[in-house]
């Protein structure tokens, strides 16, 4: 019954809110190995500088060393002719998992070169191209460590590399979808692309334009109808006019398309071959919540992500709790450059408490309550950036259709029914989160089973019909991605010919 009632409460929301979030659909990041020290200077024992001898043990104790077994590394497979014919076909097909924008030389490879390079094609399609150390501080969404080599020794012996590539992809309807959406524009890219559009532009020429990506524009629908398609595609206000957003929008070049199409195939690359089925994903680009029960969508909400600059963070991991009546330990980062500057008697005027002593370090607290920017409640989860969710007493940004404005956190459009949602099934809590933020209280509430929370940032995806969608690129992720990949690409190309004669 009460997810019943956590719907109704979404439900003006959630179908648009839902069409807004992006696919359905990240491991923590994994500890790097410490940099290599320089030994330390040993000392011997019985010698100058160093301690005492120890006795020497009776000949019964002495136990003798235990030999550590040196395991041997994996020999690489021999190919027949007929599988290093389907592997050099199947490494010609980069492009078609936007592993490069466009169609690299083939290469002539055999033997050990021909495997590794297939080997690195395989790393690139079940982890990603891009190797972690190229990822930004704030990518924090960390594929698992994986090695390919087992897996196609053992289909090589089998005879099904076929099946073995097959299985190498995310198993998503999203990634497939990509995939289907990325051949289409680069079609259009190899046909010439799409022309400029300008606010004077005749009718018949923007029905031409909206009709490259838009196979469903006819000659006698109304062209308002066809924007507003559009315009739904692109995450705009369906005005149904061709306002200067929408004007921008169909002007991003079919290259910028591209890319956007290559970098979400790559963070898809990213996940975890199963993800949680009840888990809250957030699609940053997008500005919206969407919650999973039995991995498929329940319901879903706007929300309000980091401006650029104050960039949110890709990153999973598990909402534990819930501060209800939560105050705001202001961000020293924050503070100096927004707060501060107001001098102490305006903040003080305003509510904010001053913690310390200029001595000791002084911090800026603002206290529960109404005006609190952490509204009524937040949901903490670990992570480096001291980020999460969090109701919000400014709710008209909610209303609008672009929602970036946060210093990172994410702001809830309907946080109480989300957390009413997660406390169903505690006895004390269940049904009692606004009884209790009314008793004024802060107080932190555990969940009785924590909840996988996945901050991701999808900029493209394909709707059920197959119809491609974009949102913009605000931090400029897409195109810095999609230089990553092609630049990891054609190293690997590079690497591959070098050990032809090898």
């Amino acid at each position: 019954m009460r997810n019943l009632m956590f719907l109704r409460a979404l439900s003006t929301a959630a179908l648009p809110a839902i069409a807004l979030a992006g696919p359905a659909f990240a491991q923590s990041a994994p500890s790097k190995p410490a940099p290599a020290k320089p030994d330390p200077v040993q000392l011997v024992p019985g010698q100058p500088g160093g301690p005492p001898a120890p006795a020497t043990p009776p000949a019964s104790r002495v136990v003798p060393p235990v030999a550590v077994p040196v395991i041997p590394a994996m020999p690489l497979p021999t190919l027949s002719p007929a599988q290093s014919a389907w592997l050099t076909s199947w490494l010609d097909d980069g492009a078609d998992h936007g592993l490069t924008a466009g169609t690299m030389q083939r290469q002539t490879l055999s033997g050990d070169a021909l495997v590794r390079a297939a080997l690195d094609r395989a790393r690139a399609l079940h982890v990603g191209r891009v190797d972690t150390g190229d990822f930004l501080e704030i990518w924090a969404l960390r594929p698992a460590a994986y090695d390919p080599l087992p897996a196609f020794a053992a289909a090589v012996a089998a005879d099904r590399l076929p099946q073995w590539a097959t299985d190498l992809t995310p198993p998503y309807a999203g990634y497939e979808g990509l995939k289907a959406g990325l051949a289409n524009y680069e079609k259009i890219r190899d046909a010439g692309g799409w022309p400029k559009l300008v606010a004077a532009s005749a009718p018949t020429a923007v029905r031409a334009r909206l009709t490259i990506e838009d196979k469903g524009v006819t000659a006698t629908e109304k062209l308002a109808d066809a924007i507003q398609r559009a315009q739904r595609r692109y995450g705009l206000n369906p005005t149904g006019q061709l306002d200067a957003r929408t004007l921008a929008a169909l002007n991003v070049p079919v290259a910028d398309r591209i890319a956007a199409i290559m970098a979400n195939m790559e963070r898809w690359r990213w996940l975890p071959r199963e993800l949680p089925v009840n888990r809250v994903q957030v699609n940053i680009a997008a500005a919206v919540l969407t919650v999973f029960e039995g991995d498929a969508p329940v319901a879903s909400m706007r929300a309000v992500t980091g401006s650029p600059g104050n960039e949110t963070p890709m990153l999973v991991s598990s909402i534990h709790s819930i501060v209800l009546n939560p105050p705001w330990n202001v961000p020293s980062s924050i503070a100096k450059r927004e707060l501060w500057p107001k001098g102490r008697a305006a903040l003080i005027r305003q509510g904010y408490k001053i913690v310390g002593t200029p001595q000791t370090g002084e911090r800026i607290v603002q206290p529960a309550g109404p005006n609190s920017a952490l509204g009524q409640l937040k949901f903490d989860f670990d992570n480096p950036f001291a980020v999460y969710l969090h109701d919000t007493p400014s709710r008209a940004k909610f209303s609008s259709y672009d929602r970036l404005a946060s210093h990172g956190c994410v702001r809830l459009e309907k946080p109480i029914p989300l957390a009413e949602l997660m406390m169903k099934d505690d006895p004390k809590f269940g049904g009692q989160i606004q009884a209790t933020i009314d008793t004024g209280k802060t107080q932190r509430v555990q969940l009785p089973k924590q909840v996988a929370v996945y901050l991701l940032y999808w900029t493209a995806f394909a709707s059920g019909n197959g119809t491609m969608n974009f949102r913009a690129d605000p931090y400029g992720w897409d195109k810095l991605l999609a230089g990553k990949i092609e630049a990891s690409s054609r190293r690997a190309a590079t690497i591959a010919v070098a050990s032809k004669g090898k």
